[in-house]
């Protein structure tokens, strides 16, 4: 790292919450006859393609509490949840909204609070992240989402928007994620990059196949070593 960041910003769904078990869980419990590990895979599948939908502007500017629905709606019939109503499909769409942290979060970003300012920089929308905060208690000093600058990441102007938001130079902003991807679209706008390995994010059978990216500027087991290799 070039000089100590002042701004750190986080990816959200995998970096700070377990959007998988979280679903699994919900589902197991609420819908016990459903596969609920295919169902909840099935699901964030479609998140990418459905926000490349807005990005090439085959839909109007969507929210992913929206997206998220749409998804939805074509996996009731296939998992055998056709019969859903729709106070029961507006419920389980929330469900994104109710994610459980990881176990180190909430303590890896209040040591990280104590040094520098911490926000969400997420695809979700403000109150799907306002409420997972209140719900899950993570400890932001400000939420921010891309519904604030109508682009998704890995768009520049979500990156670039943190920098304008915050009167910031691009060195004094770190992006912090478990998706190389964000990292080096984050990193392509100048921004300090630190990357969290997430190997259980699509849950234990898939941990195999996760790779720890050692490019960026930090690599991480966890949000406590990130606040460790920062000094907090």
């Amino acid at each position: 790292m070039l000089k100590q960041p002042r701004i750190l910003v986080f990816d959200t769904f995998g970096t700070v919450v377990d959007w998988y078990g979280s679903i699994v869980r919900e589902l197991e419990d609420q819908y016990p006859g459903v596969d609920a590990h295919a169902f909840a895979k099935a699901w964030r599948e479609q998140y990418h393609p459905m926000m490349q939908k807005v990005m090439r502007q085959e839909l109007p500017w969507t929210k992913i509490d929206d997206l998220h629905r749409m998804i939805l709606d074509d996996l009731c019939p296939q998992f055998g949840l056709a019969h859903l109503d729709e106070h029961e499909r507006s419920d389980l769409n929330r469900v994104w909204h109710r994610l459980h942290p990881w176990s180190d979060a909430v303590s890896g970003l209040q040591r990280l609070k104590s040094k520098f300012l911490i926000a969400p920089l997420s695809n979700g929308n403000m109150s799907l992240l306002t409420h997972m905060a209140k719900k899950a208690h993570l400890p932001w000093d400000c939420v921010l989402s891309v519904e604030i600058f109508k682009a998704y990441k890995p768009d520049p102007r979500t990156y670039k928007g943190v920098l304008e938001l915050f009167d910031a130079e691009p060195h004094e902003v770190m992006m912090v994620a478990c998706h190389a991807s964000d990292l080096e679209a984050a990193r392509g706008c100048g921004l300090q990059t630190a990357f969290i390995f997430r190997p259980l994010e699509w849950g234990e059978e898939a941990q195999h196949m996760a790779k720890m990216h050692e490019e960026f500027d930090l690599t991480c087991t966890n949000l406590e070593d990130l606040a460790a290799q920062l000094g907090c």
